[in-house]
């Protein structure tokens, strides 16, 4: 039986700890101006995909830690 390929995208936006599934926020690419420290600062700490997305990420990375 052929191994499953990885989805590359999600490989490169998702990565799988014990915690969950770690994801970075959107928001923080270009119209940085209008935006508050405090919002930029926030929105660089890491975050965690939903627990009912997490199966469909989980299904695009077989292959990773878990």
């Amino acid at each position: 039986m052929p191994k499953i390929k990885t989805n590359r995208g999600a490989a490169k936006r998702f990565k799988i700890t014990a915690g969950g599934v770690k994801r970075r926020q959107s928001h923080l690419r270009h119209i940085l101006t209008k935006k508050s420290s405090k919002r930029k600062r926030q929105l660089g700490s890491p975050a965690y995909v939903h627990e009912a997305d997490v199966q469909l990420v989980e299904r695009m990375m077989p292959y990773g830690k878990k």
